[in-house]
């Protein structure tokens, strides 16, 4: 391995946003360590000509080991983190039991703080890191059916604010990336937590959740003014690279309108705005079951 050239670890690269970055990343002369949580993921990842390694972000033990191999492979070298592992558990506020929210929050929140902490004190020892998120437009604007998703966009962008705070005066740059809509299995992933997680016929919210599922079967682009992974692979080079990363990149057209429409309407506008965004069906979104 190169010991002058630049190395990133990526979380969740078995498909979507993580592996075209790990890829892209590699191509513009990162060393990079990819990760998967299954086995054979990241026998694919290295079928690929990529350095991969198994990691299980809502696993402690996972997360250490990684981080001791990934050292261990670049002779204790780091210059980044991109905590892109993530999924959602859909589903109506009410309907979402204790072990479906931590479940969420395991991979999306505590996994990646975890993940970023285990790699902080080679940061602070060698003077410099980057720390990227991979968050969310629903980091700041909710829409109906994905509460637990949201929240864990919303906690993540909290302590991503924070540590970023913390870390001002050194040479260590926090960023979070905003995607909107983006090319990725995230929805057909969304349906089987879907089904695993809810109880959508016993739901007061059945006839909402039949027109969801419909949108999270539905083939082809997920939403108008969706872009390909490499929007979001684009972003990450200039959050690795800038000398000022900012402390948010928006991703996509809603992105950037969202932002701009949370800061100037009244919050019951701005509802009716996200809630015909969202996909779902109005009327049946608001939980009225059809006659």
């Amino acid at each position: 391995m190169n010991s002058n050239q630049p190395v990133v670890l990526i979380s969740g690269c078995s498909s979507g946003i993580g592996l075209y970055a790990a890829q892209f990343m590699q191509q513009h002369g990162w060393q990079v360590i990819a990760t998967a949580r299954k086995n054979d993921h990241v026998l694919y990842l290295q079928s690929l000509g990529l350095t991969a390694l198994q990691l299980d972000v809502a696993d402690s033990e996972s997360i250490a080991f990684c981080v001791a191999a990934t050292l261990a492979l670049t002779g204790g070298r780091l210059d980044a983190v991109f905590n892109n592992a993530g999924f959602g558990v859909p589903g109506a506020v009410e309907d979402l039991s204790r072990a479906a929210m931590r479940h969420q929050f395991e991979t999306n929140v505590f996994g990646a703080i975890e993940l970023t902490n285990a790699v902080l004190p080679l940061f602070r020892r060698q003077g410099h890191g980057r720390i990227v998120f991979n968050s969310s437009v629903l980091g700041f604007a909710a829409m109906p059916y994905r509460g637990a998703y949201n929240a864990s966009k919303f906690a993540l962008e909290g302590f991503a604010d924070t540590l970023r705070q913390e870390l001002i005066g050194t040479q260590i740059k926090v960023s979070l990336i905003e995607p909107g809509p983006i090319v990725s299995r995230f929805r057909a992933n969304a349906f089987e937590e879907f089904k695993r997680w809810i109880n959508s016929e016993a739901s007061f919210h059945a006839p909402a959740y039949a027109a969801m599922a419909r949108r999270l079967l539905k083939s082809g682009p997920p939403a108008p003014f969706t872009l390909p992974e490499s929007a979001v692979a684009e972003v990450l080079l200039a959050a690795l690279t800038s000398a000022r990363p900012r402390a948010r990149y928006r991703v996509t057209k809603p992105t950037q309108w969202f932002w701009y429409l949370k800061r100037i309407l009244p919050s019951a506008w701005l509802d009716r705005v996200l809630l015909k965004a969202s996909g779902d069906e109005p009327g049946v979104a608001y939980g009225r079951r059809s006659e």
